[in-house]
């Protein structure tokens, strides 16, 4: 049985076929999915808990959990509005995470510096909640910039209040995949980890503890081998967990087992009824 750790099921990209979209997930074992509420912005984050509230109950698609959050992206639409709207949804049950947030220096569609403070923001509002966050990294071209600043503001700010996080779609380096897994983090590898020019994060794979790792889709983006160019989707992150057992020299059955039981031991939830 299999967990994606991060998927945007309220993406446009599944309007037409999200039904299917998670009976197939379900079909290809996926149990439990968190789907990850920044939507477009500020004013549609809470479309992940509406869904995760839409499909409670059924036992034909996964178990849908949310989070919520104001991307990086979005960092300039921040306004009172949208923090008290965060803390509204951080206290709703079905919203286990606040994310994902962070930092990207690649697109700066955002400044910088607006950047940092819309994330100290967010990570107070999720220590007031207890909520874990998932963090959003991209540094610049060529750069660990993003990543280095990140884990800064982790260390100062968040590491004191002990209830770690994730870090989504993992491409740093093993010293911020060590200093966050010391922070009480999860490392979460994505369908990226198959692509052939990205041994660099298979080498942080092979040395991150596998208690400490997940597996995720971040559907619809970034689809893995064999798939890679396509809309990724939920089912698929049976590829990636294949290709953590390849890295940990596990099988694949064993790395779906361990990362299933990662998400659920940190989150504190069930499993649900046949994992």
């Amino acid at each position: 049985m299999l967990v994606d750790s991060h998927a945007h099921l309220d993406s446009s990209k599944y309007d037409d076929d999200r039904e299917a979209m998670l009976a197939r997930a379900f079909h290809a074992g996926v149990r439990t999915i968190l789907s990850i509420g920044i939507g477009d912005g500020p004013e549609t984050m809470q479309q992940a808990s509406e869904l995760a509230l839409a499909y409670r109950g059924r036992t034909d698609v996964p178990v849908i959990y949310a989070s919520a959050g104001i991307h990086p992206h979005e960092a300039q639409l921040a306004d009172d509005a949208a923090f008290a709207k965060l803390d509204t949804l951080l206290q709703q049950p079905e919203v286990i995470a606040c994310g994902e947030i962070g930092l990207d220096y690649y697109y700066d569609h955002s400044p910088r510096e607006q950047q940092q403070s819309v994330f100290r923001t967010q990570m107070e509002i999720a220590a007031a909640r207890k909520k874990p966050i998932i963090i959003h990294c991209r540094p610049s071209d060529r750069s660990t910039n993003a990543w280095d600043e990140t884990l800064a503001l982790i260390e100062e700010e968040w590491k004191p209040k002990g209830l770690g996080g994730i870090l989504h779609c993992f491409t740093g380096e093993w010293e911020h995949a060590r200093r966050a897994l010391d922070c009480g983090f999860l490392i979460s590898f994505a369908g990226n980890m198959t692509y052939p020019k990205a041994q660099p994060i298979r080498d942080v794979a092979a040395m991150a503890p596998l208690d400490g790792v997940l597996v995720e889709t971040d559907a619809p983006f970034l689809a893995p081998t064999p798939n890679r160019g396509q809309r990724n989707e939920p089912a698929w992150v049976s590829l990636t967990a294949a290709k953590l057992g390849e890295v940990k020299n596990i099988s694949p059955e064993e790395a779906a087992l361990r990362t299933t039981q990662n998400f659920h031991r940190f989150f504190g939830i069930a499993v649900p009824a046949g994992e």
